[in-house]
């Protein structure tokens, strides 16, 4: 037996997915990479390899640090593994947060012709 641990059992239970079959189906889906490969369910994961999940507009990258099984704490999580994501990744995702200024209140319906063309004129600058 080796001493490897499924990807999609180590994902559910470091909590970077809800659930177990979330997991297997970003695997399947190809989002979840080991060093840059893209790897099936149940490919046994070790000890300080690198893990790649892509998750538009993004794509983080953890390091193992630990192997378990069994789902655990928020708390515990720390001591399985370590976010690797480059800083240049994460502005990105601070960028796509403050774009969703523009977003119009729920039930408001669509622009009228001054606020469309307020709008064209803002982003266009």
């Amino acid at each position: 037996m080796s001493e490897g641990v499924r990807i999609d059992k180590w994902l559910f239970a470091v909590r970077l997915y809800k659930t177990r079959s979330q997991a297997s189906e970003e695997c399947r889906k190809g989002k979840v990479s080991i060093n840059g490969v893209p790897v099936k369910p149940s490919r046994e994961l070790k000890e300080g390899e690198t893990i790649q999940l892509r998750r538009p507009p993004i794509t983080r990258s953890y390091k193992v640090l630990a192997l378990t099984e069994n789902r655990m704490a928020a708390k515990m999580v720390p001591e399985f593994m370590v976010e690797t994501t480059p800083a240049s990744e994460l502005e990105i995702m601070e960028m796509q947060k403050n774009m969703n200024f523009f977003n119009r209140e729920r039930g408001t319906g669509r622009p009228t012709k001054k606020e469309r063309r307020d709008l064209d004129d803002f982003f266009n600058v």
